[in-house]
């Protein structure tokens, strides 16, 4: 049994203070740093629990959105600007989890959650380079069919478990973060680190800062998007694979283009070079299936998951299909 001191600050400043304490993590719903805690993966001395701070979730100046770090995933789904406006994100949500999860979860410990990977939670024996750097990854020659065939290295292939990451990616969304010397911005698509050879250092912030908000831009694809999920089996789990979309189609061609993959890789992947081999091209299923070949073609499929770029290629082909409807 560890003695764990349960803290609620009142504000983010007091937040931080309490982020500079040796031992401290920070608390969101728990529906993973709890589980995590229970293994003896992760072993706190000092519990920040942030979810009374900003849960506000409102339009911007320039036609965006701002959500509060602590905002609940079931809140930010049911939002009516979110499932007017975005309905790839509440489709995120809502395919992320059941409802007793979203309730309790917050849209800042969505993208902090760590790895669902069997060999990470493992502390009994496994070799895990995430947990323990420099022990090895059992999971290279072992179970993987939950693995990445992007980004990943030699010495970690686990996937990012979010399901809302990924629309989030696809929505070029903006991570506040707030830190005694003020705000920085960082992309979601850069805030996730891929692992190299340090799979220990997961995500761009550093100690002494915290997630504040998520910030939406405008978009000429939110509107107008989808997010599809496949999994072993139709109740909640993780995904094989996701794609989260969004399309414009004016005059026959490809006006602008949003995409990104869940279940193949380290972090939220957004396919950039799908993206820019459908730019100015009419809405095809060829084209759509030309897209998928050029993101993929760095693909490295492992011993049990070389079903993945085939599945990301029907997957992605079909929600474009989808959303691309009468304008084919």
């Amino acid at each position: 049994m560890n003695p764990v001191e349960y803290r609620r600050p009142a504000t983010a400043d007091e937040a931080l203070t309490l982020t500079g304490s040796a031992g401290a993590r920070l608390l969101g719903g728990g529906t993973n740093l709890v589980d995590l805690m229970r293994k003896g993966v992760e072993r706190p001395s000092l519990l920040a629990d942030v979810s009374g701070l900003s849960s506000l979730i409102e339009p911007t100046e320039g036609g965006g959105l701002m959500i509060g770090a602590a905002a609940r995933n079931s809140a930010v789904a049911a939002h009516p600007l979110v499932r007017a406006h975005y309905p790839m994100l509440a489709r995120a949500i809502l395919a992320g989890a059941s409802a007793q999860i979203r309730n309790m979860a917050t849209v800042g410990g969505n993208l902090m959650q760590r790895t669902r990977c069997l060999y990470f939670a493992d502390t009994a024996g496994s070799r895990c380079n995430k947990r323990s750097p420099g022990s090895g990854c059992d999971a290279l020659e072992g179970f993987n069919r939950y693995h990445a065939i992007l980004g990943a290295s030699g010495d970690c292939i686990a996937v990012h478990p979010s399901d809302m990451g990924v629309a989030l990616a696809a929505l070029d969304a903006q991570i506040r973060i707030l830190s005694t010397g003020g705000i920085r911005v960082v992309p979601l698509t850069e805030f996730h680190r891929l692992p190299g050879d340090r799979p220990d250092l997961e995500t761009a912030l550093e100690p002494g800062e915290l997630i504040v908000s998520i910030e939406l831009p405008p978009s000429s694809v939110a509107a107008r998007s989808a997010y599809r999920k496949v999994r072993d089996r139709a109740s909640y789990a993780f995904a094989l694979v996701s794609v989260a979309a969004g399309l414009a189609v004016r005059d026959g061609r490809v006006e602008d283009v949003r995409i990104a993959f869940g279940g193949v890789a380290p972090r939220p992947w957004r396919a950039f070079r799908a993206e820019a081999v459908l730019l100015g091209r009419p809405p095809t299923t060829e084209a759509f299936e030309e897209a998928a070949e050029a993101e993929l073609q760095d693909a490295t499929p492992l011993s049990g998951n070389s079903f993945k770029p085939n599945l990301v290629r029907r997957t992605m082909t079909a929600v474009l299909s989808e959303l691309a409807g009468d304008d084919r």
